[in-house]
């Protein structure tokens, strides 16, 4: 993980799906653990999906917030 990937997570909305449009911070959990199940794509919005997945499944949102600012 880079540390700005972090920021990232705060700022890139979704490209697409049923949350497209949406910071992928507030992706809700289930959508996040449907990725975790079936997959993350094979990209780079692949990889904040997940990083954003371990970051909900650990209960660890509250270190975005800080960013949000």
């Amino acid at each position: 993980m880079n540390p700005e990937d972090l920021q990232t997570l705060v700022t890139l909305r979704m490209p697409f799906g049923k949350y497209k449009g949406w910071l992928i911070a507030d992706l809700p959990g289930p959508y996040l653990n449907w990725f975790a199940r079936e997959g993350f794509p094979d990209s780079r919005i692949g990889r904040l999906l997940h990083l954003m997945h371990e970051i909900d499944h650990n209960g660890l949102s509250g270190l975005l917030e800080p960013l949000r600012r």
